[in-house]
C-alpha cells in the first residue's frame, strides 16, 4: 500500500514552503492556526495525516515562537497518528550554541535537538549547520544538505578568472577548502579576534588577493560585521573584487546598511530565511534551495539513497 505524503509549512516560512511543495510535485496541506488574545495560538490540520508521511516545513530563527510552532505541529502530527514526522528546518536556530565555550552556559543546540525528538519527530532535514558535530546530538536520523549544491553552480556561471575563495574566520577554513576543491581556485583566510559576540576587534588576511576575483564563503550573515570587515581589508590587498555567499541570511542589527556600504560587489544567499522587504537589498541575490529540498524529500520518501546532493 502506498503511503500518503503530506506537506505543511510553519507560518514564517509558507513562501519557502509553497515552492518545496511546487518543487515536491504536491499542494501544501490544509491546515489553520488559532490564535489567542495574549498571543497564544495552537495549529491544527484541516485533513486527515493518519498513517502518512508528514513534511513539516520551517526554520527556527528567532523569536522562539518559530520554534514553538514547530513543536507544536509535531505534537498535534504526532496525536493524529501520523506515520512519519520529518521537520524539514532549512535553518536550525541556536546552532552556534554548540558546546559550553565558558562556565555556566547552555547547550542550546543540544537542547533544541532534545525538543523535536521529544514532541514526536522522526527525522530532521536541515542545511549548513553552523556545526557539523550537531548532527550527533539526535537519536533520530539527520540530513544534512549543504548549500554548495546551489553555490557553486552559480559561482561557474560568473565566469571569473583569476578566483580565490576566502574564510572570513579560521572556523570556515574547511568550508572554504571544500569550494576552492569544486571550483579549483586559491584560498585565503581572515584571522579574526574578538572581545564579545558579534563584535571584531582586529582582523588579518592569510594569503595573497592581489588582482584575484575574491569570493567570501559562510554559513551565514548576522550583523554583517565579520563579512564587510573582511572585504574592506581584501580589497585593501589589491583584490580586483570581492563577493560573498552565505547560506542564511540573519541580518540583524545594521547588516543591511553594513552590506550596502560595504566594498562588496554582491552577497548571495539561499531563501531558508525571507529578506526584510523594507531593507536595503540591492546588493544581496538570494538563490532558492526549494529544489535541493524537495529533491532530498522524494528520495528519503522512497528510500533512496541521497549522496549524490553532496558537493562539500
Amino acid at each position: 500500500m502506498k503511503q500518503n505524503v503530506l506537506l505543511f509549512p510553519t507560518r514564517n516560512n509558507k513562501i519557502l514552503a509553497e515552492k518545496i511543495a511546487e518543487n515536491f510535485g504536491l499542494p501544501l496541506g490544509e491546515m489553520h492556526f488559532l490564535d489567542f488574545s495574549d498571543g497564544e495560538y495552537q495549529p491544527s490540520f484541516d485533513q486527515s495525516v493518519r498513517g502518512a508521511r508528514v513534511f513539516l516545513i520551517g526554520s527556527t530563527f528567532p523569536p522562539a515562537e518559530n520554534l514553538m510552532e514547530m513543536l507544536l505541529m509535531i505534537d498535534a502530527a504526532k496525536r493524529a497518528s501520523a506515520d512519519k514526522i520529518t521537520c524539514v528546518i532549512p535553518y536550525f536556530g541556536l546552532a552556534r550554541q554548540d558546546r559550553k565555550d565558558k562556565p555556566r552556559v547552555p547547550i542550546g543546540a543540544k537542547l533544541v535537538a532534545n525538543l523535536l525528538t521529544a514532541a514526536g519527530a522522526t527525522r530532521v532535514m536541515t542545511m549548513d549547520l553552523h556545526a557539523d558535530q550537531i548532527q550527533g546530538f539526535f537519536e533520530i536520523p539527520v540530513d544534512h544538505l549543504y548549500a554548495s549544491t546551489i553555490f557553486v553552480e552559480y559561482v561557474k556561471s560568473l565566469n571569473l578568472d583569476n578566483l580565490t575563495i576566502a574564510s572570513p574566520d579560521m572556523g570556515g577554513a574547511k568550508r572554504a577548502k571544500a569550494y576552492a576543491k569544486n571550483l579549483n581556485a586559491d584560498i585565503v583566510i581572515c584571522y579574526k579576534e574578538r572581545k564579545k559576540a558579534n563584535q571584531v576587534n582586529d582582523m588579518f588576511l592569510i594569503g595573497d588577493v592581489q588582482d584575484r576575483n575574491v569570493i567570501l564563503v559562510d554559513d551565514m550573515i548576522d550583523t554583517a560585521g565579520t563579512l564587510t570587515k573582511a572585504a574592506d581589508i581584501i580589497m585593501e590587498k589589491g583584490a580586483k573584487s570581492v563577493r560573498a555567499m552565505a547560506t542564511h541570511p540573519i541580518l540583524s542589527g545594521g547588516a543591511y546598511e553594513k552590506i550596502a556600504n560595504s566594498a562588496l560587489s554582491e552577497v548571495v544567499v539561499t531563501d531558508s530565511i525571507p529578506l526584510n522587504p523594507n531593507k536595503d537589498s540591492s546588493k544581496i541575490k538570494v538563490l532558492s534551495c526549494a529544489s535541493l529540498f524537495a529533491e532530498v524529500m522524494k528520495l528519503v520518501h522512497k528510500g533512496k539513497s541521497i549522496s549524490e546532493k553532496f558537493i562539500y
